[in-house]
């Protein structure tokens, strides 16, 4: 995990976030300090996020509930 790069964001919940090219997973740190790998997530949806305007709704709204993920922190 450390071989990939977090992006720090403006967001109420997250910290930062960072993709997995080879595995196609998302990572995002909330300002908890608890980070999610979001599984089998296309690049281009990973832009979207991080473009997203408001980061928190986006990843509730088109994350959870359609990729697998985990707690690795």
């Amino acid at each position: 995990m450390s071989n990939i790069e977090m992006i720090p964001v403006v967001s109420s919940n997250i910290e930062s976030i960072g993709y997995d090219d080879s595995n196609q997973r998302v990572l995002v740190k909330f300002l908890n300090g608890t980070i999610y790998a979001y599984i089998g997530v296309p690049i281009h949806e990973f832009e979207n996020l991080r473009d997203a305007p408001s980061l928190g709704s986006y990843l509730h709204r088109n994350y959870k509930n359609i990729y697998p993920y985990e707690r690795v922190e």
